[in-house]
Order: structure tokens, then C-alpha cells, then sequence
């Protein structure tokens, strides 16, 4: 599983709790990158804690002041803030709403001020301020006269630049202009935003599970077609097709093990640390067929794992150098995605229960310079469709930290996130001239749109071993990793477009110093790091002999336990605890982490066997987690499936449960709740306290 182990150094003290200040790298700017502190001071613009804006973005916003030509005092200083508000952390949402983007941000009007969630200086009527101010200013090239005028208002004279020539009245002017945002929170007054804090909800009482399946399995899916299958695969390559039973019921996962939706056995390299990393089914598979799965070849066994070696020249590395890692050479391993279809004889693919074990396309073949720290799991966004792969940074079980610092090395892609368009073939001149690794092609707003020497497959980077991302299934905007540590700290982080999250100039908040450097080094002064939401520090799970590796979960979105509604769920490999995390104020990126107490309902389907000494069930070790179709959420471990369940099953209490509902076999209660916390108002993600470790063993996936 890439390496999810490190080795065991006790540290002083928790760094997470110095620095809390650094646990923030939501919400989106514009471009879809998160908000930083800027290298040199912003002369124009007042940004400097956290900003969307570098310094050449404040120059050219100030030459876009300038050719304004505004000489009124009092009007010059409002449109210099409205169009320094590109520059605030939160303008995306300022700029953007009901995916329109705008010139001009949300300005704060009475209409919304109740609404909104911001400090309470809001009490100010920005719109109506602008207007009074400057109605009768000439401004020239103003940005209050672009194609919202055919949109909202009743523009008289298209080209004057005085706002009582572009619109009727002040209520025609704020009715295009100071409208409620996305997530009716959001509007400019003229300082940049803040928010209030808002009181923390105390966490869940306890995580209540229900045995359904044996296994075990590393990955799970929701069936594309909406009902309630799932695939499971295993870490050996095969892929199930079974059927979740209804809450309640008392059933278990329906599925036979004998006969696998697809066996890839053949393909895939499987011991320790290779095999099936992950699976991916398009999202119109019910009508299509089409489907991916990530895992690893071996070259010397097969002839059809063949590919560039990640160690090369283009990344300054020179494979002969490297030497052998655990016995195996320099790319004799490779990390392949491949194509593979369920189309047949049956009228449509999700009527399918089977599918053929033959690729339909190689889409991508990249040799490991080392046997460890390949990540693998790939999933389709959301909102674009395109396919999303997770790489380690390829590290060594005998040279730790990165040696070749590949995580920063930008024509790399070890030790990156990567974002491809696989609906999309390129031309052979398109695989040539942009270096392309496979059979893809590249989203026109990855960011090497705007840094030309990023490798174009890349959306972020800086990653150690990212090991389980998902996407918060009613904020898409919410990407969110978890990153295994090294010595001291295992990590979560929220990723946007370019992100730099690092590794291995940081180690989750401190700076880390590696014990070899043959591929250089990155200065920390040269990056724009963004530093993790949450995690934990070795020295919290490592009480005992042992080692850490965390897993990562998903935001919990169903209403099965509506306690804990809203909240990340994540894990440690080996530790027996669970957290969750809280984010506040909301939309703020800022969390805070709470252990979460769990135990296994006495009528679970399949009885839950106890930890020696305990009545804690024996979770064995934490693989994985999945999220069905109901948003259910399911913890994939090496002793089994569990499902989180009501709460009162295992005698929690939860004030927000129906219990005569919930105990009552049949289907899960409907997500009613979360359908009133529309947008942003549903900013609760969470994260976690810390764990005891459960084992002495050390692990290298």
C-alpha cells in the first residue's frame, strides 16, 4: 500500500497545539488555489496575513486602480478596496455566485446582512454606500458596467461611466451588485472578511458499528447506477460486486466470494507492499461499462509492465545510481492504471455481473525508483469528471525522507496528486510535446496553465504518501488527504488546485532535515507551504512500541447517526481509535480535533470479537474507509467490514436521534436535515484526537 509505517521517535511535545495557527488552507481564491502569505509584502493591496494575491498580482491590480482615473476622494478608496477584494481569502466565494463569476464582489447590502455569517460590522450597507458615494463619478472603464447589465437592472447609456447613467436607481444597482452569495454568507464591506466564531457542538458520545462482511478488502465504491451495490477489491486484484443490506435488518454484505465481478490476479503484482492500490468506475458506468484500476507490475515476470522509469534525466536522476531496495532494482516495479469494460451481452452495464479481465487501454505505466511510498488510489471529481491519482513520493526502506526530493521536484510526479482527463485521447504529438506518462489528456485549468515548469498532469504536490482522499459529497470544494509522516507527524490536508503541501521541506509543522540530500533541496523561503487541518504527532499513538500510519476517511453525510453529521472521519493503520474533526468558524478552514469512542452493537450481524482485556471490538488493522450510496460510511479492516449505525444501537445517546425510527429494521432514515443545511452552511468537517497503538509491528505500505 505505498509505505504506511515509519519509524518511532518520541517528540517533546504536540506541535498541532503550538501552532494552531497554521491548520488553515481553506477556503478557495478564485483560481481554485488556497489562500497564502505572501513571500513580498503586498504594497498595494492590504493582504498580507493570508492572501490570494502575490506581488505581481498587486501591481497589476494597482495599474488596474490607476486606469479607473478616478479623482473624487471619496469614491478613489471604495473601488480601490473592490478591486483589491480579488486578493481576499475568501474570493471565491465573493466573486462567484450560482456559477457565474463576477467583476465586481458581493457587496453587503441590507437584503442579505441578516443572513450573514460575518462580524457584525456588517451593519454597514457597503452597496448603498458605494452608490451614494460615487453615483455621480466619472469612472472611466468602470467595472460596474460589464454584461451583468443585461442580466439585472436597466441600463440607460452603455457608454458613460457614471453609475446614474448604467442603472435606474440604487435598488436596481444593489439588485445586480450586492445579491446574496453561494452560500448566503459571504459579502464584501469594504475590509477583508472574518468571521464570527461559532459555538462548537460537542462531539458525538460514541461511534456505534455493525459487523457485515469478513473480508478483508483495501478499497470500497459506490455502484455508479445509484442503488444500493458496491465494489469491494482486494489488495491480491479482484473486484466484488455485493449488495449492503438495510440498516436494522440484520443482514450481511450479500456477495460471493467464489465469484468475482472481475479477477486481475494475473496482472497485478501482489506482496506486502504491491498489489491492487485502487478502483474507479466512470461515472456514466451504468452506461458505458467503463472502469480503472491502479496497481502495481512487475517487470522482470511480466512483459507487458513496461514503462519510463520515474528516476531519469528530465528529473536530474540517474537510475544507476540508486542502487537495489530490498532485493528489487531501480524501476522493476511500476504503478499502472489500466482500462477495463462491462460492457457485454446485457442490455446495459449496470445490469452487469461480470466483467472481462482483458485491458481496453493502458492509460498509465510509471517504473518506482524504490519499492515504497506509491500511493494508488484514483478517483473521478465530482463536479469535472476527471480522474484523480494519488503517488507517494517513491521512497526508499533504506534511505527515508525523500533522498531524491522528489515531492518537489515539479517535472516529477512522485509525490503528487494528478488530475487527468481519460474521456479525451491525445494526439501522439500532444504525448510528445507535452511529456506525457500514458493515455490521457490534460484539463485546460490544471495549473501548469499557470506555472509552466509544473509537469501538466500535476494538481498538487508536495505529498509524502498520500493514503485515502476523498471529496465531501455536498461541498465538492473540499478535496481531503491524508498524509503519511515520516519520524513525527501523520497529517490531513485540504488540497486545492497548485497546492505545495511541504514534504519534504516540512514534516506535518516543523521543518524536516533529511539524512541524505543526493537530489537536492528546496528552501523553505521559495514555496508557499500549506500546512495540514489535522493529524497527530508519533508521540501521541506510540505510548507503546510500535509505529503510526494514518488512514484516511470521509466527511460523515448521513443521517444514520445524525450526531455525527458533518463530521471527517480518520484512523491510524494500527491504533484503535477513531477522530473526527470540527471546523470552525465555518468556511473558515480551521479545525479542531476530538477522539471519538466506539463499540460494536450487541446484535451485530456478524458478532464483533473484543480486544483482549477489553470490551472494545478488535478492529485488527485499519485499511480503509467507504461511503455507499446512502453516504453511509463503512471501515474496511483486516478483520472485517463495519458499518457506523444509530447510535442508541450500542447505548450512546444522541439528542438529535429518533430512536423508535432508527432501531425500526428498514431503511435509513431520510437526509432531511441535511438538505436544509444548504451550500456553506454545512461547513462542519472534522478531525481528531489521538490514539493508544495496538501493535509492535512495523509496516512499510
Amino acid at each position: 500500500m505505498g509505505e504506511m509505517g515509519g519509524s518511532v521517535i518520541v517528540i517533546l511535545f504536540c506541535l498541532l497545539l503550538l501552532h494552531p495557527e497554521l491548520s488553515s488552507s481553506l477556503p478557495l481564491c478564485t483560481n481554485s488555489r488556497a489562500p497564502f502569505t505572501p513571500k513580498t509584502p503586498l504594497a498595494f493591496c492590504p493582504y498580507n496575513s493570508s492572501s490570494c494575491c502575490d506581488s505581481a498580482q498587486d501591481l497589476k491590480l494597482k495599474k488596474e486602480f490607476e486606469s479607473l482615473k478616478v479623482s473624487d476622494p471619496a469614491c478613489s478608496p471604495l473601488l480601490k478596496s473592490i478591486l483589491c477584494a480579488r486578493c481576499d481569502q475568501f474570493s471565491a466565494e465573493l466573486f462567484t455566485v450560482e456559477s457565474e463569476t463576477r467583476t465586481v464582489p458581493v457587496l453587503c447590502n441590507s437584503s442579505i446582512l441578516s443572513n450573514s455569517t460575518q462580524s457584525n460590522r456588517a451593519a454597514n450597507d457597503y452597496c448603498a454606500r458605494v452608490w451614494d458615494t460615487c453615483q455621480n463619478v466619472s469612472v472611466f472603464n468602470s467595472p460596474f458596467a460589464p454584461s451583468l447589465q443585461g442580466r439585472v437592472g436597466v441600463p440607460v447609456n452603455s457608454t458613460s461611466s457614471k453609475l446614474t447613467d448604467l442603472w435606474q436607481s440604487k435598488a436596481d444597482f444593489c439588485d445586480a451588485f450586492g445579491g446574496s452569495s453561494v452560500a448566503e454568507s459571504f459579502c464584501f464591506d469594504g475590509e477583508p472578511v472574518s468571521l464570527n466564531n461559532t459555538e462548537i457542538l460537542p462531539p458525538p458520545n460514541g461511534l456505534c458499528l455493525e459487523k457485515i462482511g469478513n473480508g478483508p478488502y483495501l478499497n470500497m465504491v459506490a455502484h455508479p447506477d445509484g442503488s444500493s451495490r458496491v465494489f469491494l477489491s482486494s489488495q491480491e486484484g479482484k473486484i466484488w460486486l455485493a449488495t449492503v443490506p438495510e440498516e436494522g435488518s440484520g443482514g450481511k454484505l450479500d456477495l460471493d466470494e467464489s465469484n468475482p465481478f472481475v479477477d486481475l490476479t494475473d496482472e497485478v503484482h501482489f506482496d506486502t507492499i504491491f498489489g491492487m492500490m485502487g478502483m474507479a468506475f466512470h461515472p456514466d458506468f451504468a452506461q458505458n461499462g467503463r472502469f480503472f484500476a491502479s496497481f502495481n507490475c512487475d517487470k522482470v515476470k511480466s512483459s507487458q509492465c513496461s514503462g519510463r522509469c520515474s528516476c531519469n534525466s528530465d528529473v536530474n536522476c540517474d537510475p544507476s545510481k540508486l542502487g537495489s531496495d530490498n532485493g528489487a532494482q531501480p524501476c522493476q516495479y511500476h504503478s499502472v492504471i489500466a482500462e477495463y469494460t462491462a460492457n457485454g451481452t446485457a442490455t446495459s452495464a449496470s445490469s452487469k455481473l461480470s466483467a472481462s479481465p482483458s485491458e481496453v487501454r493502458r492509460i498509465f505505466t510509471m517504473g518506482l525508483p524504490f519499492t515504497g511510498h506509491h500511493g494508488g488510489q484514483i478517483l473521478f471529481g465530482p463536479e469535472d469528471g476527471y480522474l484523480y491519482f494519488m503517488m507517494g513520493d517513491g521512497g526508499s526502506s533504506s534511505e527515508s525522507g525523500d533522498p531524491y526530493n522528489f515531492s518537489q521536484n515539479k517535472k516529477s510526479l512522485l509525490g503528487k496528486i494528478m488530475r487527468l482527463d481519460i474521456d479525451n485521447m491525445p494526439s501522439p504529438s500532444e504525448i510528445n510535446d507535452l511529456g506525457l506518462w500514458g493515455n490521457y489528456s490534460i484539463p485546460k485549468d490544471n495549473p501548469s496553465f499557470d506555472d509552466k515548469e509544473l509537469q501538466p498532469e500535476i494538481w498538487a504536490l508536495g505529498l509524502r504518501n498520500p493514503w485515502r482522499c476523498s471529496f465531501d459529497s455536498e461541498r465538492s470544494s473540499y478535496f481531503i488527504c491524508a498524509d503519511v509522516g515520516q519520524d513525527e507527524y501523520e497529517e490531513v490536508d485540504l488540497i486545492t488546485k497548485g497546492g505545495n503541501y511541504g514534504w519534504r521541506i516540512y514534516e506535518g509543522y516543523t521543518l524536516y532535515k533529511p539524512l541524505e540530500s543526493p537530489g537536492g533541496n528546496t528552501s523553505a523561503s521559495s514555496v508557499n507551504s500549506i500546512f495540514p487541518v489535522a493529524g497527530y504527532s508519533h508521540s501521541t499513538v506510540n505510548k507503546n512500541e510500535g509505529s503510526a500510519s494514518i488512514t484516511g476517511g470521509y466527511v460523515y453525510r448521513s443521517m444514520t447517526d445524525p450526531c455525527m453529521y458533518g463530521r471527517y472521519l480518520y484512523a491510524d493503520l494500527y491504533a484503535h481509535y477513531l477522530w473526527a474533526a470540527i471546523e470552525n468558524p465555518e468556511n473558515s478552514g480551521n479545525f479542531t480535533s476530538t477522539q471519538i469512542p466506539f463499540s460494536c452493537a450487541h446484535d451485530s450481524p456478524i458478532k464483533c470479537n473484543s480486544l483482549a482485556g477489553s470490551s472494545l471490538p478488535s478492529l485488527g488493522y485499519i485499511y480503509s474507509f467507504g461511503e455507499d450510496n446512502k453516504k453511509d460510511v463503512f471501515i474496511l479492516t483486516s478483520n472485517g467490514v463495519y458499518r457506523v449505525i444509530p447510535p442508541s444501537r450500542c447505548n450512546y445517546t444522541c439528542s438529535k436521534e429518533n430512536v423508535t425510527a432508527v432501531v425500526t429494521p428498514g431503511p435509513s432514515p431520510s437526509p432531511s436535515a441535511a438538505n436544509q443545511l444548504s451550500g456553506f452552511q454545512n461547513k462542519f468537517v472534522f478531525f481528531f484526537s489521538f490514539l493508544l497503538i495496538l501493535s509492535s509491528l512495523s509496516c512499510n505500505i
